[in-house]
């Protein structure tokens, strides 16, 4: 049996022979003595067409056959006279399972985004987000294949942990415990729950990582992370996938170089391997998306100071909503406007350290930190990283200042004392580079089943 891939790969290798396929419906027009059916079986994205006449002793039963029905076709593949190169003509059409007329994916009228999040299950069936989730997977494979022909080990960072890397507290809780039995005592003994002290699903595989980096020198995450941050923006979700790299004997300097990097070998490779869908895109979501991503590949990266930032921002003749100002964030129209001014990726480099985590090299300025984020044209923010304190003393005493529970990150400090070393690492949200790929522009629609405040179906 073939798949479409096959075909569309070298349809002239089939011309004039013998197939069979099985897949599904996309389309049934049906005429008095012919029909057309537009046919896909998911291994590619655009459809085959087949066309049938009333010489088949089944015809009226085919004529009968709904959109969304699973079907077998056997058939010849020829040169259509139509807009296609080839289509099938088919000797007989095998009923598979059958769909019925209330099918929600009709082909009359496009149906919107909101409607489709309340049938997810059936997303993958539309165009988009057939190709959508297409991009999707050639993007990990592309995350994983530069990573491993780069001599990095990945690493599967727990999902549950009692370490809060982000510190602001902002994760669901995992308990056995008799949730109705606490609310009638009003205290929770975590010493007799399930791990014997408080446990939460993790925000970041990052301090983990970090302990493999200091026996293999380059090691990666690239797994599911979650937030119990109440938010209900385009851009956040409770549970979405993080890739977070670690490397041991790299400054600030040299992780740039590999978030530049890898950022690009990234989108060169989804340009390629997912010609058809990109083109989709770049016609019926975002025009102008495959310029801004063959420019970022060949795009040299701004690297520039947070404090500069700020001076060029406060120079720029624009009423701003928010004022910038010397050790705050940036917000979103800033992001856009010194992405334009230097037209093209910025790194943003040496943040305050107020606003920035407590495990971030210290500056010898005292008021700074070695962090960077990575601004994109038409996207913003798309990856953060930062030089990892590696000093012992100047780690506890920023855990100190920021009132931090050493207790439970006993064995990350000790890393500073087995062998430490200058180390650095960065994240990246692959929802957040899927929405940059694709120009879809909200999370819930580039993850299968997304989860947000009031949604966890499926």
């Amino acid at each position: 049996m073939l798949d479409l891939k096959d075909i569309y790969k070298d349809y002239k290798s089939f011309l004039n022979k013998d197939i069979k396929i099985s897949g599904w419906i996309k389309n049934h027009r049906k005429q008095k003595e012919f029909g057309f059916i537009d046919f896909n079986d998911g291994t590619y994205f655009k459809n085959l067409q087949v066309v049938y006449d009333n010489k088949l002793s089944s015809f009226e039963e085919i004529q009968k056959l709904h959109i969304g029905s699973a079907i077998t076709v056997k058939g010849k593949l020829i040169e259509s006279q139509g807009s296609q190169d080839f289509e099938v003509t088919a000797t007989d059409i095998i009923l598979e399972g059958d769909c019925p007329d209330d099918y929600p994916l009709q082909s009359k009228g496009r149906p919107t985004r909101e409607f489709l999040r309340e049938i997810a299950y059936l997303r993958p069936r539309t165009n988009l987000f057939n190709a959508v989730f297409r991009v999707r997977s050639i993007a990990a494979y592309a995350i994983h294949k530069y990573f491993q022909d780069n001599g990095y080990v990945y690493f599967h960072a727990p999902l549950i942990t009692a370490s809060d890397c982000e510190g602001a507290g902002e994760m669901f809780q995992v308990t056995t415990l008799d949730l109705n039995k606490i609310a009638e005592k009003g205290t929770v003994d975590y010493s007799k729950d399930f791990f014997n002290k408080q446990a939460a699903l993790t925000v970041s595989g990052q301090l983990q990582a970090e302990t493999f980096a200091m026996a293999y020198k380059k090691t990666y995450t690239f797994g599911p992370t979650f937030r119990a941050e109440n938010s209900n923006t385009k851009t956040h979700a409770s549970e979405f996938w993080m890739i977070e790299p670690e490397i041991a004997f790299c400054d600030l300097d040299d992780d740039m170089n590999i978030m530049e990097d890898m950022l690009k070998y990234i989108v060169k490779y989804v340009l390629d391997n997912c010609k058809v869908e990109m083109e989709f895109f770049d016609k019926f979501v975002e025009k102008g998306l495959l310029n801004k991503l063959n420019k970022l590949v060949t795009s040299n990266f701004t690297r520039i100071d947070h404090k500069d930032v700020i001076t060029i921002l406060k120079k720029a003749n624009v009423k701003w909503e928010f004022e910038p100002e010397y050790g705050s964030d940036i917000a979103k129209e800033h992001e856009k406007y010194i992405t334009e001014y230097f037209d093209g990726p910025v790194f943003i480099k040496n943040w305050p350290k107020d606003i920035k985590a407590f495990y971030m090299k210290q500056n010898p300025d005292g008021e700074t930190v070695a962090a960077v984020d990575l601004e994109v044209p038409g996207a913003g923010e798309l990856m953060g990283g930062s030089q990892r304190e590696e000093n012992y003393e100047k780690l506890v005493s920023r855990m100190n200042e920021l009132k931090m529970d050493k207790s439970s990150l006993d064995w990350y400090l000790n890393l500073r004392k087995f062998g430490g070393c200058t180390h650095s690492g960065f994240g990246m949200g692959f929802e957040r580079l899927l929405i940059y790929l694709t120009g879809v522009d909200n999370i819930r629609d580039v993850i299968p089943y997304y989860r947000t405040p009031g949604n966890c179906e499926y």
